[in-house]
Protein backbone atom coordinates (compact mmCIF):
# COMPACT_ATOMS: atom_id res chain seq x y z
CA UNK A 1 0.00 0.00 0.00
CA UNK A 2 1.17 3.53 -1.02
CA UNK A 3 2.02 5.81 1.60
CA UNK A 4 -1.01 7.78 0.95
CA UNK A 5 -3.45 5.51 1.32
CA UNK A 6 -2.10 4.91 4.35
CA UNK A 7 -2.45 8.56 5.53
CA UNK A 8 -6.06 8.91 4.43
CA UNK A 9 -6.58 5.82 6.29
CA UNK A 10 -5.44 7.33 9.19
CA UNK A 11 -7.34 10.62 8.02
CA UNK A 12 -10.48 8.11 7.94
CA UNK A 13 -9.80 7.19 11.39
CA UNK A 14 -8.78 10.81 12.58
CA UNK A 15 -12.17 12.28 11.48
CA UNK A 16 -13.64 9.17 13.25
CA UNK A 17 -12.82 10.56 16.32
CA UNK A 18 -12.94 13.93 15.70
CA UNK A 19 -16.87 13.27 15.06
CA UNK A 20 -17.05 11.50 18.33
CA UNK A 21 -15.79 13.87 20.85
CA UNK A 22 -17.68 16.29 18.71
CA UNK A 23 -21.24 14.53 19.03
CA UNK A 24 -20.65 13.33 22.57
CA UNK A 25 -22.93 15.99 24.17
CA UNK A 26 -25.63 15.26 21.68
CA UNK A 27 -26.22 11.57 22.84
CA UNK A 28 -25.61 12.49 26.69
CA UNK A 29 -27.99 15.93 26.03
CA UNK A 30 -31.09 14.04 27.76
CA UNK A 31 -28.85 12.71 30.76
CA UNK A 32 -27.00 16.43 31.11
CA UNK A 33 -30.76 17.92 30.78
CA UNK A 34 -31.84 15.78 33.57
CA UNK A 35 -28.63 16.63 35.89
CA UNK A 36 -27.99 20.54 35.13
CA UNK A 37 -32.11 20.87 35.16
CA UNK A 38 -31.46 22.75 31.81
CA UNK A 39 -34.27 23.47 29.48
CA UNK A 40 -34.26 23.07 25.52
CA UNK A 41 -33.53 26.20 25.19
CA UNK A 42 -30.49 25.83 27.43
CA UNK A 43 -29.29 22.98 26.36
CA UNK A 44 -29.10 24.59 22.08
CA UNK A 45 -26.77 26.85 23.70
CA UNK A 46 -24.57 23.92 25.03
CA UNK A 47 -24.61 22.11 21.95
CA UNK A 48 -24.29 25.20 19.87
CA UNK A 49 -21.30 26.18 21.78
CA UNK A 50 -18.56 24.17 20.47
CA UNK A 51 -19.52 25.47 17.04
CA UNK A 52 -18.72 29.24 17.83
CA UNK A 53 -14.98 28.72 18.57
CA UNK A 54 -14.93 26.15 15.17
CA UNK A 55 -16.35 28.51 13.15
CA UNK A 56 -14.02 31.28 13.88
CA UNK A 57 -11.15 29.58 13.69
CA UNK A 58 -11.68 27.86 10.07
CA UNK A 59 -9.63 30.64 7.79
CA UNK A 60 -6.92 30.92 10.04
CA UNK A 61 -6.29 26.71 10.61
CA UNK A 62 -7.30 26.92 6.48
CA UNK A 63 -4.11 29.24 6.30
CA UNK A 64 -2.10 27.17 8.59
CA UNK A 65 -2.45 24.35 7.11
CA UNK A 66 -1.66 25.99 4.04
CA UNK A 67 1.34 27.42 5.36
CA UNK A 68 2.95 24.31 7.37
CA UNK A 69 1.42 21.58 6.12
CA UNK A 70 -0.53 18.96 7.87
CA UNK A 71 1.61 16.94 9.96
CA UNK A 72 2.18 19.14 12.84
CA UNK A 73 -1.20 20.89 12.92
CA UNK A 74 -3.25 18.13 13.00
CA UNK A 75 -0.74 16.17 15.66
CA UNK A 76 -1.13 19.29 18.15
CA UNK A 77 -5.12 19.82 17.49
CA UNK A 78 -5.72 16.09 18.23
CA UNK A 79 -4.01 16.40 21.24
CA UNK A 80 -5.71 19.32 22.65
CA UNK A 81 -9.19 18.19 21.62
CA UNK A 82 -8.47 15.09 23.41
CA UNK A 83 -8.03 16.30 26.54
CA UNK A 84 -11.02 18.97 26.21
CA UNK A 85 -13.30 16.45 25.34
CA UNK A 86 -12.20 13.87 28.19
CA UNK A 87 -12.41 17.25 30.39
CA UNK A 88 -15.74 17.39 30.33
CA UNK A 89 -16.43 14.31 33.04
CA UNK A 90 -15.14 17.06 34.77
CA UNK A 91 -17.72 20.02 34.61
CA UNK A 92 -19.63 21.00 37.49
CA UNK A 93 -22.21 22.59 35.87
CA UNK A 94 -23.36 23.95 32.26
CA UNK A 95 -20.64 27.16 32.15
CA UNK A 96 -17.80 24.14 32.32
CA UNK A 97 -19.30 22.57 29.62
CA UNK A 98 -19.19 25.49 27.31
CA UNK A 99 -15.85 26.55 27.82
CA UNK A 100 -14.53 23.25 26.99
CA UNK A 101 -16.74 22.48 23.97
CA UNK A 102 -15.17 26.01 22.97
CA UNK A 103 -12.08 24.49 23.31
CA UNK A 104 -13.22 21.27 21.40
CA UNK A 105 -14.27 23.95 18.45
CA UNK A 106 -10.98 25.65 18.12
CA UNK A 107 -8.89 22.38 18.34
CA UNK A 108 -11.00 20.24 16.14
CA UNK A 109 -11.04 23.13 13.14
CA UNK A 110 -8.00 21.77 11.88
CA UNK A 111 -8.83 18.23 10.94
CA UNK A 112 -11.37 18.91 8.19
CA UNK A 113 -9.32 21.26 6.63
CA UNK A 114 -6.43 19.06 6.74
CA UNK A 115 -7.90 15.75 5.47
CA UNK A 116 -9.57 17.98 2.09
CA UNK A 117 -5.96 19.58 1.22
CA UNK A 118 -4.18 16.29 1.58
CA UNK A 119 -6.83 14.65 -0.66
CA UNK A 120 -7.00 17.92 -2.83
CA UNK A 121 -2.83 17.38 -3.33
CA UNK A 122 -2.15 13.38 -3.71
CA UNK A 123 -5.52 12.38 -5.99
CA UNK A 124 -6.40 13.84 -9.29
CA UNK A 125 -9.46 15.65 -10.18
CA UNK A 126 -10.99 12.52 -11.57
CA UNK A 127 -10.19 10.14 -8.71
CA UNK A 128 -11.35 12.11 -5.85
CA UNK A 129 -14.80 11.23 -5.73
CA UNK A 130 -13.29 7.71 -3.99
CA UNK A 131 -10.86 9.40 -1.47
CA UNK A 132 -13.50 12.42 -0.41
CA UNK A 133 -16.05 9.99 -0.16
CA UNK A 134 -13.82 8.17 2.43
CA UNK A 135 -13.33 10.96 3.90
CA UNK A 136 -17.10 11.82 4.66
CA UNK A 137 -17.50 8.12 5.33
CA UNK A 138 -15.46 8.96 8.61
CA UNK A 139 -17.93 11.87 9.32
CA UNK A 140 -20.52 9.85 9.04
CA UNK A 141 -19.12 6.47 11.11
CA UNK A 142 -17.76 8.81 13.63
CA UNK A 143 -21.40 9.64 15.04
CA UNK A 144 -22.49 5.89 14.52
CA UNK A 145 -19.48 4.68 16.74
CA UNK A 146 -20.29 7.33 19.11
CA UNK A 147 -24.05 7.00 19.25
CA UNK A 148 -23.38 3.10 19.84
CA UNK A 149 -20.55 2.94 22.26
CA UNK A 150 -21.84 6.04 23.86
CA UNK A 151 -25.44 4.52 24.83
CA UNK A 152 -23.81 1.62 25.77
CA UNK A 153 -21.07 3.85 28.20
CA UNK A 154 -23.84 5.79 29.52
CA UNK A 155 -26.50 3.03 30.47
CA UNK A 156 -23.68 0.99 32.25
CA UNK A 157 -21.25 3.95 33.48
CA UNK A 158 -22.88 7.35 33.59
CA UNK A 159 -22.09 10.22 30.71
CA UNK A 160 -19.01 11.43 32.86
CA UNK A 161 -17.88 8.22 32.10
CA UNK A 162 -18.00 8.39 28.31
CA UNK A 163 -16.13 11.35 28.28
CA UNK A 164 -13.62 10.58 29.88
CA UNK A 165 -12.78 7.28 28.35
CA UNK A 166 -13.71 8.45 24.42
CA UNK A 167 -11.43 11.20 25.03
CA UNK A 168 -8.45 9.88 26.53
CA UNK A 169 -9.01 6.48 24.54
CA UNK A 170 -8.74 8.03 21.09
CA UNK A 171 -4.91 8.83 21.94
CA UNK A 172 -3.57 5.59 20.29
CA UNK A 173 -4.01 7.80 17.22
CA UNK A 174 -1.16 10.56 17.87
CA UNK A 175 1.60 8.50 17.67
CA UNK A 176 0.96 6.20 14.62
CA UNK A 177 -0.30 10.03 12.64
CA UNK A 178 3.72 11.09 13.64
CA UNK A 179 4.95 7.79 12.01
CA UNK A 180 3.08 7.84 9.19
CA UNK A 181 3.15 11.43 7.69
CA UNK A 182 6.74 12.98 6.51
CA UNK A 183 7.98 15.03 8.58
CA UNK A 184 8.21 17.74 5.38
CA UNK A 185 4.39 17.89 5.37
CA UNK A 186 1.64 17.04 3.23
CA UNK A 187 -0.30 19.95 2.88
CA UNK A 188 -1.47 21.73 -0.32
CA UNK A 189 1.53 24.21 0.51
CA UNK A 190 3.84 21.78 0.49
CA UNK A 191 2.74 20.43 -2.18
CA UNK A 192 2.56 23.60 -4.74
CA UNK A 193 6.01 24.86 -5.82
CA UNK A 194 5.62 28.78 -5.24
CA UNK A 195 7.60 31.31 -3.60
CA UNK A 196 6.96 31.81 0.64
CA UNK A 197 5.57 34.89 0.07
CA UNK A 198 2.83 33.92 -1.48
CA UNK A 199 1.25 33.10 1.89
CA UNK A 200 0.43 36.70 1.90
CA UNK A 201 -3.06 35.78 0.09
CA UNK A 202 -4.83 38.82 0.40
CA UNK A 203 -2.68 40.69 -1.74
CA UNK A 204 -3.18 38.37 -4.84
CA UNK A 205 -6.50 36.76 -4.48
CA UNK A 206 -9.19 38.62 -6.01
CA UNK A 207 -12.01 39.19 -3.75
CA UNK A 208 -13.96 41.25 -6.27
CA UNK A 209 -13.84 38.05 -8.57
CA UNK A 210 -15.83 35.84 -6.30
CA UNK A 211 -18.05 38.33 -4.42
CA UNK A 212 -19.33 39.07 -7.85
CA UNK A 213 -19.79 35.61 -9.08
CA UNK A 214 -23.08 33.94 -8.80
CA UNK A 215 -21.55 30.66 -8.52
CA UNK A 216 -19.79 32.00 -5.41
CA UNK A 217 -23.32 32.88 -3.07
CA UNK A 218 -24.52 29.66 -4.79
CA UNK A 219 -22.27 27.18 -3.34
CA UNK A 220 -22.20 29.59 -0.22
CA UNK A 221 -25.94 29.53 0.56
CA UNK A 222 -25.84 25.51 -0.32
CA UNK A 223 -23.06 25.28 2.18
CA UNK A 224 -25.35 26.71 4.73
CA UNK A 225 -28.73 25.01 4.01
CA UNK A 226 -27.30 21.28 3.80
CA UNK A 227 -25.35 21.77 6.94
CA UNK A 228 -28.58 23.44 8.70
CA UNK A 229 -29.80 19.94 8.63
CA UNK A 230 -26.19 17.66 8.88
CA UNK A 231 -26.21 19.61 12.44
CA UNK A 232 -29.89 19.13 13.22
CA UNK A 233 -28.95 15.79 13.01
CA UNK A 234 -25.87 15.31 14.81
CA UNK A 235 -27.44 17.85 17.80
CA UNK A 236 -30.95 17.09 18.07
CA UNK A 237 -32.05 13.53 16.92
CA UNK A 238 -30.76 11.83 19.49
CA UNK A 239 -32.85 13.72 21.93
CA UNK A 240 -36.00 13.57 19.63
CA UNK A 241 -35.86 9.55 19.48
CA UNK A 242 -35.52 9.40 23.29
CA UNK A 243 -38.05 12.59 24.19
CA UNK A 244 -40.54 12.07 21.21
CA UNK A 245 -40.31 8.90 19.58
CA UNK A 246 -39.77 7.11 23.30
CA UNK A 247 -36.55 5.18 22.60
CA UNK A 248 -34.48 4.30 25.43
CA UNK A 249 -30.89 5.41 25.65
CA UNK A 250 -30.14 1.85 23.99
CA UNK A 251 -32.56 1.80 21.09
CA UNK A 252 -31.69 5.26 20.14
CA UNK A 253 -28.20 4.19 19.85
CA UNK A 254 -28.78 1.38 17.40
CA UNK A 255 -31.17 3.49 15.44
CA UNK A 256 -28.69 6.42 15.03
CA UNK A 257 -25.25 4.16 14.63
CA UNK A 258 -27.27 1.86 11.97
CA UNK A 259 -28.23 5.16 9.53
CA UNK A 260 -25.49 6.08 10.08
CA UNK A 261 -22.88 3.22 9.33
CA UNK A 262 -25.06 2.16 5.85
CA UNK A 263 -24.62 5.61 5.45
CA UNK A 264 -20.93 5.24 5.25
CA UNK A 265 -20.83 2.22 3.12
CA UNK A 266 -23.19 3.88 0.42
CA UNK A 267 -21.04 6.73 0.45
CA UNK A 268 -17.97 4.77 -0.40
CA UNK A 269 -20.16 2.84 -3.16
CA UNK A 270 -21.20 6.26 -4.61
CA UNK A 271 -18.03 7.74 -4.56
CA UNK A 272 -16.74 4.97 -7.00
CA UNK A 273 -19.64 5.14 -8.88
CA UNK A 274 -18.92 8.92 -9.25
CA UNK A 275 -15.62 9.02 -10.68
CA UNK A 276 -16.80 6.52 -13.15
CA UNK A 277 -18.96 8.69 -14.70
CA UNK A 278 -16.82 12.02 -14.20
CA UNK A 279 -14.18 10.09 -16.10
CA UNK A 280 -16.81 10.20 -18.99
CA UNK A 281 -19.05 13.15 -19.10
CA UNK A 282 -16.74 15.59 -16.58
CA UNK A 283 -15.81 16.07 -12.97
CA UNK A 284 -18.34 18.73 -12.77
CA UNK A 285 -21.36 17.66 -14.62
CA UNK A 286 -20.80 14.52 -12.36
CA UNK A 287 -20.76 15.76 -9.08
CA UNK A 288 -23.24 18.37 -9.80
CA UNK A 289 -25.94 15.23 -10.93
CA UNK A 290 -24.75 12.97 -7.78
CA UNK A 291 -24.94 16.15 -5.58
CA UNK A 292 -28.24 17.12 -6.15
CA UNK A 293 -29.88 13.59 -7.00
CA UNK A 294 -28.40 12.73 -3.26
CA UNK A 295 -29.58 16.43 -1.16
CA UNK A 296 -32.87 16.16 -2.77
CA UNK A 297 -33.67 12.55 -1.54
CA UNK A 298 -32.55 13.97 1.87
CA UNK A 299 -35.88 15.31 1.78
CA UNK A 300 -37.29 11.52 2.74
CA UNK A 301 -36.77 13.15 6.47
CA UNK A 302 -40.24 14.70 6.48
CA UNK A 303 -41.94 11.22 6.36
CA UNK A 304 -40.81 11.28 10.12
CA UNK A 305 -43.78 14.11 10.50
CA UNK A 306 -46.43 11.43 8.89
CA UNK A 307 -45.39 8.05 9.81
CA UNK A 308 -45.21 6.12 13.36
CA UNK A 309 -42.28 4.65 15.45
CA UNK A 310 -42.06 1.47 13.28
CA UNK A 311 -40.73 3.74 11.02
CA UNK A 312 -38.26 5.61 12.27
CA UNK A 313 -34.64 3.38 11.16
CA UNK A 314 -35.84 2.79 7.86
CA UNK A 315 -36.88 7.00 7.16
CA UNK A 316 -34.12 7.60 9.08
CA UNK A 317 -31.56 5.32 7.23
CA UNK A 318 -32.97 6.55 3.31
CA UNK A 319 -32.56 10.43 4.43
CA UNK A 320 -29.13 9.80 5.73
CA UNK A 321 -28.00 8.19 2.45
CA UNK A 322 -29.17 10.23 0.17
CA UNK A 323 -27.31 13.18 2.49
CA UNK A 324 -24.18 11.24 2.58
CA UNK A 325 -24.24 11.05 -1.88
CA UNK A 326 -24.93 14.78 -1.49
CA UNK A 327 -22.28 15.57 1.02
CA UNK A 328 -19.70 13.35 -0.79
CA UNK A 329 -20.57 15.21 -4.08
CA UNK A 330 -20.62 18.83 -2.56
CA UNK A 331 -17.30 18.34 -1.11
CA UNK A 332 -15.38 16.88 -4.50
CA UNK A 333 -16.74 20.14 -6.04
CA UNK A 334 -14.62 22.32 -3.54
CA UNK A 335 -11.65 20.79 -3.63
CA UNK A 336 -11.24 20.46 -7.38
CA UNK A 337 -12.89 24.16 -7.53
CA UNK A 338 -9.56 26.29 -6.66
CA UNK A 339 -6.40 26.64 -7.49
CA UNK A 340 -4.27 24.02 -5.18
CA UNK A 341 -2.31 26.36 -3.05
CA UNK A 342 -5.91 27.96 -1.94
CA UNK A 343 -7.77 24.71 -1.19
CA UNK A 344 -6.79 25.14 2.80
CA UNK A 345 -8.62 28.41 2.61
CA UNK A 346 -11.18 27.83 0.57
CA UNK A 347 -12.49 24.87 2.56
CA UNK A 348 -11.83 27.10 5.60
CA UNK A 349 -14.30 29.98 4.58
CA UNK A 350 -16.82 27.04 3.32
CA UNK A 351 -16.67 25.26 6.11
CA UNK A 352 -16.93 28.89 8.12
CA UNK A 353 -20.33 28.72 6.20
CA UNK A 354 -20.83 25.42 7.33
CA UNK A 355 -20.27 25.73 10.95
CA UNK A 356 -22.41 28.95 11.16
CA UNK A 357 -25.27 26.77 10.11
CA UNK A 358 -23.61 24.77 13.14
CA UNK A 359 -24.77 27.35 15.31
CA UNK A 360 -27.93 27.91 14.16
CA UNK A 361 -29.43 24.57 14.05
CA UNK A 362 -29.12 23.91 17.47
CA UNK A 363 -30.26 27.54 18.89
CA UNK A 364 -33.04 27.61 16.59
CA UNK A 365 -34.22 24.09 17.23
CA UNK A 366 -33.85 24.67 21.13
CA UNK A 367 -36.13 28.03 21.01
CA UNK A 368 -38.51 25.80 18.25
CA UNK A 369 -39.14 22.86 20.80
CA UNK A 370 -40.02 25.22 23.49
CA UNK A 371 -41.51 23.76 26.83
CA UNK A 372 -43.31 20.97 25.54
CA UNK A 373 -40.54 19.54 22.97
CA UNK A 374 -42.90 19.19 20.13
CA UNK A 375 -40.11 18.45 17.19
CA UNK A 376 -42.50 18.47 14.10
CA UNK A 377 -41.75 22.03 12.98
CA UNK A 378 -37.85 21.42 13.44
CA UNK A 379 -37.79 18.31 11.41
CA UNK A 380 -39.38 20.24 8.66
CA UNK A 381 -37.34 23.31 8.89
CA UNK A 382 -34.52 21.26 8.86
CA UNK A 383 -35.68 18.65 6.33
CA UNK A 384 -36.39 21.58 3.46
CA UNK A 385 -32.99 22.78 4.00
CA UNK A 386 -31.17 19.62 1.23
CA UNK A 387 -33.89 20.09 -1.23
CA UNK A 388 -33.20 24.28 -1.42
CA UNK A 389 -29.21 23.11 -1.13
CA UNK A 390 -29.72 20.77 -4.37
CA UNK A 391 -31.27 23.80 -6.09
CA UNK A 392 -28.48 26.17 -5.57
CA UNK A 393 -26.18 23.25 -6.89
CA UNK A 394 -28.39 22.87 -10.09
CA UNK A 395 -28.31 26.60 -10.60
CA UNK A 396 -24.66 26.24 -10.60
CA UNK A 397 -24.26 23.81 -12.94
CA UNK A 398 -21.14 21.39 -14.38
CA UNK A 399 -20.33 24.21 -17.09
CA UNK A 400 -20.40 27.46 -14.53
CA UNK A 401 -18.80 25.53 -12.16
CA UNK A 402 -16.06 24.79 -15.07
CA UNK A 403 -15.79 28.59 -15.73
CA UNK A 404 -14.97 29.65 -12.61
CA UNK A 405 -12.36 27.24 -12.17
CA UNK A 406 -11.02 28.63 -15.81
CA UNK A 407 -11.18 32.17 -14.15
CA UNK A 408 -9.87 31.09 -10.60
CA UNK A 409 -6.62 29.16 -12.53
CA UNK A 410 -6.49 32.32 -14.85
CA UNK A 411 -6.43 35.01 -11.97
CA UNK A 412 -3.72 33.12 -9.99
CA UNK A 413 -1.30 32.58 -12.96
CA UNK A 414 -1.84 36.42 -13.89
CA UNK A 415 -0.25 37.57 -10.61
CA UNK A 416 2.86 35.02 -10.26
CA UNK A 417 3.75 36.72 -13.04
CA UNK A 418 3.66 39.83 -12.25
CA UNK A 419 7.01 41.16 -10.74
CA UNK A 420 7.23 41.48 -7.20
CA UNK A 421 6.54 44.49 -5.54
Amino acid sequence: MSRRWIVLALIFLGIVINYVDRGNLSIAAPAIMGEFRLEPASMGMLLSAFFWTYAVFQIPSGAIVDRFGIRGSYAAGFLLWSLASAGIALSRGSRDVIGLRMVLGIAESVAPLASIAFIRSNFAGKDQGLPTSIYIAGQNIGPAVGALAGSLLIDRWGWRAMFAITGLGALFWLPAWLMAVPASGTGAAAEAARPADDFAWPAWWSWRLLLTSRIFWLMSLATFLSSYYWYFVLTWVPSYLILSRRFSTLEMGRVVSTGLFIMAVVNIIGGSVADQVAARIGVFPARVMFGAAGWGGTATILLLLVTGREWTLPVFTLAMCATGIGNSSYWAITQHLPPKNMVGRTIGYLNTVSVIAGIVAPLTTGFILGPKKHFGPAIFVAGIGPVLAALCMLAAGGKGLEKMKSRLAGETMAVADQPPA
